[in-house]
């Protein structure tokens, strides 16, 4: 593969920088749980193909949703996201492979969870300095798939294109975000037919985050 200059990059965290021990399924659950109870979906939706981000945009979309119920709901997921992130260990090669990269680029942290639980796992693991910002829900207008992170993450620097960015993620989520962004993806360990199925392109798929030091 041709080697391409990229000005900055943006990480996600679960399951790209951190093992997260999130138990998605069950946000998931509970999520669909409080959607279907107050009438924001019908019992027989099919929750489990959908992302939990997916749900809450459904739930934010369906024009029935007070602002007692959405915060019942970030109380839910929140508490899953940190006890998830309690235990949550370095993939593996991520301290060498960040350590060289901040010396070259601005780097960013995007995730779809809370601020705080994002911040204290990243301290615990050691990594928080190495990025610009941490950017999590509380920056975004809407969760990834949507490009808000992305593009507020952009506007950081609006001397630079969205092609001077790449976006470095495990999920189809991530790879959407990142090219409705107009920004270049490159797949961790990603599920190929995961990712064709959403529609995303990425620039690479790569095993071994040691790759991006040859690749960027």
């Amino acid at each position: 593969m041709t080697k391409r200059v990229r000005a900055g990059i943006i990480f996600d965290m679960d399951n790209t920088l951190l093992q997260s021990k999130i138990n998605f399924r069950e946000m998931k659950q509970a999520i669909f749980h409080l959607w279907t109870e107050h009438g924001l979906l019908e019992p027989t939706f099919d929750w489990q193909s959908h992302t939990a981000s997916q749900l809450i945009e459904i739930g934010r979309k369906s024009g029935r949703l007070t602002s007692q119920l959405e915060q019942k709901m970030w109380e839910a997921v929140t508490a899953l996201e940190k006890a998830g992130m309690h235990e949550a260990v370095l993939e593996n090669h991520v301290r060498e492979v960040l350590a060289q990269l901040r010396e070259r680029y601005p780097l960013f942290l995007l995730t779809n969870n809370a601020y705080a639980a994002a911040e204290e796992a990243l301290q615990r693991t050691g990594i928080a300095s190495c990025f610009q910002e941490i950017v999590a829900r509380e920056q975004m207008t809407s969760l990834k798939p949507h490009p808000s992170g992305i593009r507020y993450i952009c506007s950081q620097y609006p001397a630079w294109p969205a092609s001077a960015w790449t976006m470095v993620g495990d999920s189809w989520i991530d790879g959407k975000a990142a090219q409705d962004g107009g920004v270049a993806f490159v797949a961790y360990r990603g599920n190929r037919r995961e990712m064709e199925g959403h529609g995303v392109v990425p620039q690479a798929y790569i095993a071994d985050l040691r790759e991006l030091l040859d690749m960027l």
